[in-house]
């Protein structure tokens, strides 16, 4: 084991660790302002509960995704320096839009939200909800297009003084085919993460709280999550769809590594699975669907997908001599548990709302425990998703252009990224723990008392001082 292989770890564990907050809080600001919406346009004190309640939990799970998603950055300078200083000139323009623009953005208008119940007009505070949820959105879709130019690097020239990216079109940064797909990809993972939150809690409570005088509420709850997660399901296959097709096209030893495919196939089967041998050459069993690969790889059933060892051997002459095939049991894994986790959380929504048919109250003990389950299951599907992603690239840091070994810091030693490495795991388990403990505390607690609404128009009061809704 030497620095590389730890910095890489630490990279993994922390990105990942990051990565549990942010489809929650992308997908959990949206699902609120709509709540917030509709108790605005109905008046109804039920949608008014719901909006705190959940509401509630979104602040609890921002809060903490910022905490991590600082490590991020240092990260760069401190394991990466060599990437950070190749990149560079790419990554600041989206970083810094993120930052200035987009982060504030959110995080402005979060302040307002929280401190304006009973201070700003009931329009003015709908729109501030709305405003930090575009807010959320707008931050994914500026680290998605750095994260895109890592997969398919576009809009830049090498410095040949400095041997350094240069930025020359950012239009074509912001606009590269991998980000375009990959934004509307990960928004609709979000959705499915937040619509399983919204409506396991609600099932929760539907069923161990029959008789409160709430269950109205936490009902919609379940309905409202179970059909988000539905639709959000739909949009995950058909940008995934589209998202293969790409990924083909701009790293076709991706799509070979997810289908554990060693040799040239036209047309190429889809492995449901397969067994290779121990050093990851060649193929010893395969149980196949035929035609499929093709069509998810080209939209063409009888399509040509280049298998990994010519793959392999174009990228020795092109690139020089050396491994350029990730680790094929990661890649055909985690491919396949991105979708079956994903999957199975469409499958407890049906049932939810299968349960609830015609007015029936659910009450399988079950059914309980798989919608306690329900939430982890997108956000497994997320992870491995980006595990996926980001494995597959091995061994480019930068498709094509540098090598993942190419951009660790040389000034740093073994022992220096096992302390770091160490501390942040801990520190990380610590969050976790005060995340989860939050969560379920708050969860279990059920939706507030608004009897005493605010009022929605009243800002003479100049001197009443901010109140905290929470």
């Amino acid at each position: 084991m030497d620095a590389l292989d730890v910095a890489r770890w630490q990279f993994g564990v922390t990105t990942v660790y990051h990565f549990l907050f942010v489809p929650l809080t992308i997908g959990l600001s949206v699902l609120v302002a709509i709540l917030q919406t509709m108790w605005h346009r109905t008046g109804n004190e039920r949608y008014l509960k719901l909006t705190k309640f959940y509401g509630k939990l979104f602040l609890i799970n921002f809060a903490m995704g910022v905490v991590t998603g600082i490590v991020q950055e240092f990260q760069f300078g401190m394991n990466w320096s060599d990437y950070s200083r190749f990149v560079g000139d790419i990554f600041g323009a989206p970083l810094a839009i993120e930052a200035l623009v987009a982060f504030f953005l959110e995080s402005t208008f979060i302040g307002l939200w929280i401190f304006g119940w009973d201070r700003l007009p009931k329009r003015a505070h709908l729109a501030s909800i709305w405003a930090a949820a575009i807010g959320t959105n707008l931050s994914a879709y500026f680290i998605l297009a750095a994260n895109s130019f890592m997969q398919n690097p576009v809009g830049y020239r090498i410095n040949p003084d400095s041997g350094r990216a240069e930025l020359t079109d950012f239009p074509a940064v912001l606009t590269n085919k991998v980000a375009l797909i990959t934004f509307p990809h990960t928004l609709a993972g979000s959705f499915l993460v937040a619509g399983s939150l919204v409506a396991a809690v609600g099932l929760w409570h539907v069923i161990r709280n029959r008789d409160s005088t709430d269950t109205g509420a936490y009902r919609f709850a379940a309905k409202f999550g179970s059909w988000v997660v539905l639709v959000a399901s739909a949009a995950v296959l058909f940008t995934g769809d589209i998202q293969g097709k790409i990924m083909t096209e701009v790293q076709p030893m991706k799509m070979a590594a997810a289908e554990g495919l060693y040799t040239t196939e036209s047309p190429a089967s889809f492995s449901v699975l397969t067994v290779g041998s121990l050093d990851g050459s060649r193929e010893v069993f395969a149980l196949k669907i035929p035609y499929l690969l093709s069509y998810l790889g080209t939209g063409d059933p009888n399509g040509t997908v280049h298998g990994i060892n010519d793959l392999q051997a174009q990228y020795a002459t092109q690139y020089g001599a050396g491994s350029y095939t990730p680790i094929i049991p990661v890649t055909y894994w985690s491919f396949r548990f991105m979708i079956a986790f994903g999957m199975a959380a469409a499958a407890i929504a049906l049932l939810v709302l299968w349960s609830q048919r015609k007015g029936r109250t659910p009450s399988s003990k079950w059914l309980l425990r798989a919608g306690l389950v329900m939430p982890v299951l997108p956000l497994l599907a997320n992870s491995f998703g980006w595990i996926f992603t980001e494995m597959g690239r091995q061994p480019w840091i930068v498709f094509g252009e540098m090598l993942t070994r190419n951009g660790v810091s040389r000034s740093v030693s073994l022992a220096e990224v096992l302390t770091s490495f160490t501390a942040f795991t801990l520190i990380y388990a610590t969050l976790a723990v005060i995340e989860v403990k939050l969560l379920l505390r708050y969860a279990r607690a059920g939706v507030p008392d608004v009897s005493e609404t605010p009022p929605s128009d009243d800002t003479d009061d100049a001197e009443r001082p901010l109140a905290f809704a929470y």
